[in-house]
């Protein structure tokens, strides 16, 4: 007989607790190899494909596209073994056994074959009441069809409103449903039951095919009057979650926790440009400005590493870190995401600009891991590519510093005692006022203006 095995949302790591439905790759009915993907979702910090450790096929799915799930919540239901065709017809009936130890071993986070556990079997009766981590809507299959030997049936459409449920009272929304026989579900799916409103008359409350058509012949229960709400302001409302709500809980974070300062400075990047058009000219892999302006930051930590830390509150601590994990801002269709690079201090130009140009790919595509977009320790922000000159930057929580970078444009300039229209940019810098003062703030802005104005001066710390 085939088992029926729950796979469940996993712990996707870096402290992520939910994940949103983008688009289910299979439908009840599929069969699925051990590892193949069947849910795309999206988290705070990236979206991701999640692979199923068993094999066999869909009995049924948890949650519509655009549903907000807990990690721990069921995702889908797997017939495994002999008879699986079987099991699926049944799709989700509490008949299955679920052994905890198979699986293929493979995981994102959290997931997957545990062998320091001894395998071990539970049974689910008709009537009992299995805790879900999930809530009750979003724990409810999405389809449960019966499925035919020779062809998998299609995703049955949303149901229209429950008629009003049989018995003194509604049995519990989590769970399984106590349903053996198909028809019952086949006969409660077409007029629109939801067979977790009824109360089955059955032993241990199995629901019976005379329950389903009590709750046809029922009169439909008229909803009770809604309070009146007040009328809401005019507008279009957008859901603050997923990627836009992480940002708005960090930068609100960084408001709260941080006491914050900038300052600024114009630089004249007039033989930064002529040094980089004479790299690029030497042949080989092309140089970017901003990995330029990278490879300066990574010299200015150095000499300033007050602003390579962040401020342990538990501890009541400052920590300078010993390497430079750089973030870099990263626009995106989802919006704004900062892809870190790791080990920058270590990097040359030509490797700083390789990886942002990877990793900026990955971004746009969506297919950034949630581990590239954690643990950065500084932040360089590019915002000239939006034609602006200045900003002050909001620190990304819970580093103590990010430089801004504006356009780089021909403006006016006094050059050795004469005026010139020179190629200038601003850089403001927005730091933590609890890890340094404006003495180390200003010298580190100071030291990559000089850098950027005689690119020479970098030849020094390298």
């Amino acid at each position: 007989m085939a088992q029926v095995m729950e796979f469940k949302l996993p712990d996707l790591g870096e402290g992520l607790t939910e994940a949103e439905i983008v688009r289910w790759l299979v439908a009840v009915g599929d069969v699925v190899a051990v590892d193949q993907p069947v849910v795309e979702v999206e988290t705070a910090k990236a979206m991701v494909e999640v692979p199923c450790p068993y094999g066999g096929v869909v009995t049924a799915r948890f949650g519509e596209e655009g549903t907000e799930l807990p990690v721990g919540a069921p995702l889908i239901t797997v017939a495994v073994g002999a008879g699986a065709a079987d099991a699926a017809a049944v799709a989700g009936a509490g008949e299955g056994a679920e052994p905890e130890a198979a699986g293929s071993g493979n995981v994102l986070v959290g997931y997957g074959t545990d062998h320091s556990r001894p395998a071990r079997r539970r049974r689910v009766r008709p009537g009992s009441a299995a805790p879900a981590p999930a809530p009750a809507a979003a724990s409810r299959p999405v389809a449960a069809a019966p499925v035919a030997a020779a062809a998998p049936a299609p995703v049955a459409a949303a149901a229209p409103a429950p008629v009003a449920a049989a018995g003194p009272a509604a049995a519990p929304s989590t769970g399984p449903v106590p349903v053996i026989s198909p028809l019952v579900r086949k006969l409660a799916r077409d007029h629109g039951i939801d067979l977790r409103a009824l109360r089955g008359s059955g032993p241990e409350g199995l629901i019976l095919r005379a329950d389903v058509e009590a709750a046809l012949k029922a009169p439909a229960v008229a909803p009770a009057p809604a309070a009146v709400a007040p009328v809401a302001a005019a507008g279009e409302r957008i859901p603050l979650k997923g990627l836009r709500g992480a940002v708005a809980d960090k930068l609100s974070r960084s408001r709260r926790e941080i006491p914050d300062a900038t300052c600024w400075v114009d630089a004249d990047a007039t033989e930064l440009m002529a040094a980089r058009a004479a790299m690029n000219a030497a042949g080989g892999p092309k140089v970017s400005v901003l990995a330029l302006l990278a490879r300066i930051c990574t010299a200015a930590l150095a000499r300033y590493p007050e602003l390579n830390s962040t401020v342990d509150l538990a501890a009541n601590e400052i920590v300078r870190l010993p390497a430079v994990h750089l973030g870099f801002a990263a626009q995106t269709e989802r919006g704004l995401v900062v892809p870190v690079v790791r080990d920058a201090q270590g990097r040359s130009a030509e490797s700083l600009t390789a990886e942002f140009a990877r990793m900026t790919e990955l971004a746009r595509t969506g297919k950034l891991a949630p581990s590239d977009l954690t643990g950065g320790t500084f932040t360089l922000n590019n915002y000239g590519v939006f034609g602006v000159d200045g900003s002050t930057p909001i620190i990304n929580h819970p580093e103590a510093a990010m430089l801004g970078v504006g356009r780089i444009v021909p403006k006016p300039w006094v050059h050795r005692g004469e005026l010139a229209v020179r190629q200038v940019v601003q850089l403001s810098l927005t730091f933590d006022h609890r890890v340094c003062d404006g003495g180390a703030a200003g010298g580190f802005l100071r030291y990559v203006a000089d850098c950027v104005e005689s690119p020479a001066v970098l030849l020094r710390s390298l």
